[in-house]
This record gives structure tokens, sequence and C-alpha cells, in this order.
């Protein structure tokens, strides 16, 4: 839901949280991309709830029609991202990748694969993929928006920022594209921004539960915690709403902890 990173534990705790679930490693949750922070609106997957209930449900039947006929895109991309919400990242990518090479006239497919590439922590050629999904006469806003974030783990986030505002002028105040540039300001460190753009996330219509997370987190990395308790409370059911704030609570005493070390060791080389 992004950089060189250099503390790849706590950007995971990070990302968890952001993305309302258990300590995973934040893709854009469970995955191996232990830097990231909580994607949002990847590529018109559709709503949370209709993702959440399809995987359990309908991953057998996916790969039963993909197996029937592996060059059906519409059959790959199903399974792909029914894949990707399971957490079986690498598999995913292997699935859209094969779908890519064989419909080689179709983009969807080599979106789905950049999609899954970035989420399996393949963050260069995921940005090299997504650059040939779409074209500069008919850019796609989602696509735009991921390749942001792929740039943001990569380190490079004021290229990542010119991405988002391409991807904006398409879609004018599109909440997941807001939410993936405040969590772009989360990595540089630039928290005042992040929040000032995640909570005009927040409030367009259609924003979903994960960008009220990702301001929740943001608040609580800035010392409000009653408010983000409050924010993360609101969306969540009670077991997992506890479990988040846990957790947020634990970050910000580790936070605190660090800067309390910091302060001795300016003391002790005065």
């Amino acid at each position: 839901m992004p950089q060189p990173i250099r503390h790849p534990d706590r950007l995971a705790r990070l990302r968890a949280l952001a993305a309302g679930c258990a300590i995973v490693a934040l893709g854009l949750c469970g995955c191996q991309t232990a830097s990231a922070l909580d994607i949002t609106g990847s590529l018109g997957e559709g709503t949370e709830s209709s993702r959440a209930a399809d995987t359990p449900r309908k991953l057998d039947a996916y790969r039963d029609r993909f197996r029937a006929n592996p060059k059906d895109a519409d059959a790959a991309l199903a399974y792909g991202r029914a894949l990707r919400t399971s957490g079986q990242r690498s598999q995913a990518v292997a699935v859209l990748e094969q779908a890519s090479i064989a419909n080689s006239g179709n983009r969807a497919p080599l979106a789905g694969y950049g999609r899954a590439l970035a989420d399996n922590g393949n963050f260069q050629q995921a940005f090299d993929v997504l650059g040939r999904a779409h074209s500069p006469d008919n850019p796609d806003w989602r696509i735009l928006s991921v390749q942001g974030t792929a740039l943001d783990q990569l380190g490079r986030h004021e290229e990542a920022r010119q991405y988002y505002s391409s991807a904006l002028k398409i879609a004018p105040d599109e909440p997941s594209v807001l939410s993936n540039l405040g969590l772009s300001y989360v990595l540089s460190k630039e928290l005042p921004q992040a929040e000032e753009v995640l909570r005009r996330a927040s409030a367009r219509a259609g924003a979903d539960s994960r960008v009220r997370q990702n301001l929740a987190l943001v608040i609580g990395l800035q010392g409000s915690l009653s408010e983000a308790e409050t924010i993360v409370k609101a969306d969540l059911p009670a077991e997992q709403a506890a479990a988040n704030v846990t957790q947020l609570r634990q970050l910000l005493s580790r936070k605190q902890d660090a800067r309390a070390d910091m302060d001795k060791g300016r003391k002790r080389s005065d």
C-alpha cells in the first residue's frame, strides 16, 4: 500500500498496521514485500469484501479454469488475483507471466503480471513491465499509481510522486492514488504532508478502510494515539481492531525508546 530499505522490520510493521491485518510483510500482507506499505487501488480489482470473499471460496475453481485453458487471459487474471490475495505471490507471478507471454497482444495480463511482481518485491522489474502495459497516448491511472509505489519501494520518491500526479490528472482526487501518495510521504519521513494527503483521501467517496487505516498509522506515528485508535476501531472487527491498536502502541513505544537512546547517546558525546 517503497525505497532502498534500511529498516525492513520496522517497515513490515508499518505495512501490517496500514493494511489492517496481522503483522505481515506489508506488501503493498503476509508476503515478501517486507518494505512496502499498503498499496491501494490496484488495477481495478474490486472491493475489499469481494476480494476477501472470492479467494477462500473460489481459488480451486479459478485454478481448474486456468488449467483447462492456460491461454485464457480472463481465467489467468482471476486465478492470479486469487493467488495474490491468498498470499501465494510467487505463484501468482508465474501464472501471470505465462499469461502475458501467451497473450502478447493483450495488455491486461501484462498489467496483472507487473502488479504481481510489485507484490512479490520485484520492484524494478514490476516498474519496467507496467511501463509496457499502457502507452503515453492511452495511459491508465491504476498502472501509473502502482508504478509510483514501485518507485517508492526503490527509494525514488520524487519520481514516484510524478507518477501519482499523472494518475491524479486522469482520476482527480482518486482516494487510492492519494493514499499511495500519502504513504510515499511516510517513507520519506514527511509525516505532516502524509497526514494532509491521507485526510484528503479518507474524505473522498469510495475510500475504503485501507485508506483510513493508513491515515490512522500516520496520525499514530505523530503521537496522536487516541485519534489513531478511534480511526482503527471504526472500520475493523473488534478483535482485529484490538490487535492493530496493540501493534500501534508497541510501534510508538519502540519509537520513543529509540528517541531516548539517541538522546542518551548525544549526552554522552557532549
